[in-house]
């Protein structure tokens, strides 16, 4: 069943009410009904959304999967090997020579690096290979209202997504991306597309599922929203001589200077301007701990995925790919 959105007519109304009547496994839900309300408020079609939500089934491999994510069951040294590799850097060169005129020009329009914003779609989706296969209703229906810890997050984006869906007219049945709901190349969440997505190629929609522009664009908006510094470093080698514990609590956002850091014994490997502000960063590499001061352009990166793991993977592997294409001319 197709509910493509806005369609006003009898025919419509009488497929909703045909499909309602039947009744899914969150037609009973108090939760669904607050849901309804929210979306309605906004300007959605309460029979078109309910229609929706009854066709949203839940997913205990989504809860399994979510349960497990990469960052916190692997250390570093393991999670790196996941999106660092030979084979990965490869086809981000070849993304980034297909799509070299869009990258230099959003480049050029938003300070982000190409090889920063292919890094990004590399690590989410393998430069739009693996975007997900999910259908976004279930996965977002699944969390929002069996998934307690996170409930209210995903209740926000399942709001999100049904009027991203009405809005645009797009069939939320048929729209799939991983198992927390992200969509596209660059794996939007919906109120990040509704807030941050871009069209880039002018033919009117911001298409982050099948047009690499409109992806490529939408990722570099992301990160100049969230404060991206053109032509700043973002991450830097570090050594610790006996710097306190409680210099690594605090979270990833950058409270000290450089200086400041340095002065407790948590000081830049290189040059580094003792000016800008920075957050201590310990992970676990092969030979022991591995340490790093992050800059604001890291913090930036973080705001996509909040794990200083996943920032400083697309971060090297952006490295790793800018010097294998200039290694081949």
């Amino acid at each position: 069943m197709s509910l493509r959105a806005p369609i006003i007519s009898a025919i419509f109304f009488g497929l909703v009410l045909s499909f309602d009547s039947i009744g899914g496994e969150y037609s009973a839900r108090t939760e669904r009904d607050a849901v309804l309300d929210k979306v309605v408020a906004a300007g959605v079609d309460r029979d078109w959304a309910a229609a929706v939500l009854d066709d949203a089934t839940r997913q205990q491999s989504i809860l399994d999967a979510i349960s497990r994510p990469a960052e916190k069951t692997k250390p570093w040294f393991e999670y790196r090997k996941i999106f660092l590799t030979d084979k990965r850097a490869r086809a981000g060169v070849a993304f980034a020579a297909e799509h070299a005129a869009t990258l230099a020009n959003v480049s050029a329009q938003t300070g982000v690096p190409g090889s920063v914003i292919t890094a990004i779609i590399g690590v989410e989706t393998y430069y739009g290979r693996i975007t997900g296969s999910y259908r976004v209703v279930d996965a977002l229906a699944t969390l929002a209202f069996d998934y307690p810890r996170r409930s209210p997050f995903f209740t926000g984006e399942l709001e999100n997504f049904l009027i991203l869906a009405y809005e645009s007219g797009r069939d939320p049945l048929a729209l799939k991306g991983s198992y927390a709901g992200a969509m596209g190349y660059g794996q939007f969440m919906p109120s990040s597309y509704r807030a941050y997505a871009r069209d880039y190629d002018g033919d009117g929609v911001a298409d982050i599922w099948a047009s690499p522009d409109d992806a490529i664009a939408s990722v570099a908006n992301y990160f100049v929203r969230h404060g991206w510094q053109p032509g700043g470093a973002v991450v830097v080698p570090a050594n610790n001589d006996g710097a306190p514990v409680t210099l690594f609590e605090g979270g990833l956002k950058p409270r000290h200077s450089v200086g400041e850091l340095a002065e407790q014994g948590f000081a830049p490997k290189v040059a580094t301007d003792i000016t800008l502000m920075a957050t201590p960063l310990q992970l676990e590499g092969v030979h022991g701990p591995e340490y790093w001061l992050c800059l604001e352009n890291f913090y930036v990166i973080t705001r996509y995925n909040h794990s200083a793991m996943y920032a400083l993977s697309v971060w090297q592997l952006s490295q790793e790919i800018e010097a294998l294409a200039n290694a081949n001319g």
